[in-house]
């Protein structure tokens, strides 16, 4: 071995040239091809795991835009199951005559078709609604009053016989989906049926049953906004086997011999599918977004062909200025790699001198990235932060909105239920009050909102209080679109019921006034209560000082706030100032 080594070194190693060459040769270009590798599998991973995830991100946001709909469509339910006069037609069915029954299906028409009709509800996506009474007679709108494929002498025995029917039942009143049509008579459609019970029976004694048929369609409006490649789907897996809801055409081969979701899911997988799902919650269903691994990784299999070259080429210039210059950057090489050594185990700051040449240039700017890197560290580190707060407001902005009116919405219809005027009109007004305070984020509104921010007010009060405020405003027409600063009058108003007339004795009356006088916008807040005995408490009150503050920095100096009081009489608060010129 030893013999072998003195007659083949000399040979190939001859000169320091030489054996710098073969160290760049075994240094260089096999990490270079490494490099290129492990670039090439990172930007593999990291291309799916972001698709992956901005997929379920869309889905997510494909399921909430789905439950505004299905919720769209559970309020309608309730509204036409609701509805008195459907209610009498179905009690009265049995005792018709043919003439009769004849008018009554015109009338039931009509009346669903009032209900769908409402400026309440979104009604795109309905294709038609059937009621069925006890007697399986069926009123529908938007086809013929037939029961599809049911229409058959045995039609009662048939739908009797049924899964949806056996599930409609047993949810006991709620809105059951299916992701079929459940009268047969269209593909292209699905259904929701919700069971008629009578509000007047202890026991909730059956009416009838409504069936709502919605076009599929719909699920094109939910997955939309997408510029992702793959195809979205919805999938029903309630019954064991597999149902496709949406699309209607076969776009993939699913497989058929699973008998459950996750093994479906799995048998796509192992066909080279990256499949991305989530779970609606108001259906049960799955929302799908499927794509081939081999179309989502043309591009990385591009920068894959793009490291390897430019890794060849990095490999070939190294070797050639290896040659060249090997002898002149040793000595500066093993600085830097010292230097990068010393970065590794977290030194910052370096004292080494380079000369000026293309090294020593190198080194120098080794050193000053270093210590700039540092510096992007802390400021990336500092942007990330908040960037995160600001995400979490944002999202904390988007979900208390929404839940506080979902909360209020569902006291509004429990009250409504339960037939309690009072409260189901105080929730139906707090709920318009807290629309109007946020504004959609907005800070200005117009005057007749800001109006109507102060009517939803009262009307709560009065309904604490027994009526015992009355309320009068008088405002100018031509100033009522003008957008003002929101939560300028309506927080006046509200100090003069608590500190007013509250305090008072018997009824008090509270008087809004606003008139535009020249460039200015002029409101007067007057009422009758027990007024004001030491005006300095007015600078220590959050509410006026909140109010005068606001207008003071929002108009300018040229802005007025005045406070006039009589003790036993009553206050008068007028405010003064220019609003913007509207933008052209």
């Amino acid at each position: 071995m030893k013999w072998t080594s003195r007659r083949l070194f000399p040979f190939f190693f001859r000169k320091v040239r030489s054996r710098f060459l073969a160290a760049m040769i075994l240094l260089s270009v096999p990490p270079l091809f490494l490099l290129g590798y492990i670039s090439f599998n990172i930007a593999k991973d990291t291309l799916t795991n972001n698709n992956t995830q901005t997929n379920i991100d869309h889905l997510e946001t494909s399921s909430e835009v789905a439950d505004l709909l299905f919720r769209n469509i559970v309020n309608l339910n309730r509204s036409i199951v609701l509805n008195d006069d459907i209610r009498n037609d179905l009690r009265d069915s049995e005792i018709n005559s043919s003439a009769q029954q004849s008018e009554m299906n015109a009338t039931t028409s009509n009346r669903l078709q009032r209900v769908i009709n409402s400026d309440s509800y979104d009604s795109r996506y309905v294709d038609s609604l059937c009621v069925l009474d006890l007697y399986y007679q069926t009123y529908c709108l938007r086809k013929s009053d037939d029961a599809g494929i049911y229409e058959t002498p045995t039609k009662k025995q048939d739908i009797e016989a049924t899964d949806w029917y056996e599930q409609a039942v047993a949810a006991k009143g709620r809105v059951v989906f299916f992701s079929y049509n459940v009268l047969g008579d269209k593909s292209n459609i699905f259904s929701t049926v919700k069971l008629f019970r009578d509000s007047g029976d202890p026991k909730g004694k059956p009416l009838g049953l409504l069936i709502v048929n919605l076009s599929k369609s719909m699920f094109g409006s939910v997955f939309s906004g997408s510029n992702n490649n793959g195809t979205f789907m919805a999938v029903d897996s309630s019954q064991g086997a597999l149902k496709v809801v949406y699309p209607e055409e076969n776009v993939i081969d699913m497989p058929q011999t699973a008998d459950s979701l996750s093994a479906t899911l799995n048998q796509l997988r192992d066909q080279g599918y990256l499949v991305s799902e989530y779970r609606n919650q108001t259906t049960g269903w799955t929302l799908l977004h499927l794509i081939q691994k081999k179309e989502l990784l043309k591009q990385s299999n591009r920068i894959g062909t793009a490291t390897t070259l430019i890794a060849s080429l990095i490999a070939l210039v190294a070797l050639l200025l290896s040659v060249i210059i090997s002898g002149t950057i040793t000595k500066p090489l093993i600085q830097i790699k010292k230097m990068m050594v010393d970065w590794n185990k977290g030194a910052r700051e370096f004292d080494g001198k380079f000369s000026e040449d293309e090294v020593g240039t190198i080194g120098e700017t080794f050193k000053r990235i270093t210590s700039e890197n540092e510096e992007l560290a802390k400021r990336l580190i500092h942007s990330e932060l908040k960037e995160r707060e600001a995400e979490l407001r944002a999202l904390q902005a988007q979900i208390k909105p929404h839940f506080l009116y979902n909360t209020l919405d569902s006291i509004y219809w429990m009250a409504r239920l339960q037939k309690n005027k009072e409260a189901a009109q105080m929730a139906l007004s707090l709920s318009e009050s807290f629309k109007l305070s946020l504004n959609k984020g907005k800070e200005t509104i117009p005057v007749y909102k800001e109006l109507q921010h102060i009517e939803h007010y009262m009307t709560i009060q009065n309904i604490r209080y027994n009526n015992r405020f009355a309320y009068h405003a008088n405002v100018d027409e031509s100033i009522l679109s003008t957008e003002i600063l929101k939560l300028i009058v309506q927080p006046l108003v509200e100090n003069a019921i608590y500190h007013g007339l509250e305090p008072k004795l018997g009824e008090g009356k509270i008087e809004v006034s606003g008139t535009k006088e020249g460039d200015y916008l002029v409101f007067i807040i007057e009422d009758d209560g027990v007024g004001i005995e030491d005006m300095s408490v007015t600078r220590q009150g959050y509410g006026l000082t909140n109010v005068k503050e606001r207008i003071e920095l929002y108009y300018g100096a040229t802005s007025i706030f005045r406070i006039t009081s009589e003790e036993g009489v009553g206050t008068k608060v007028e405010i003064r100032f220019k609003p913007y010129p509207e933008e052209a």
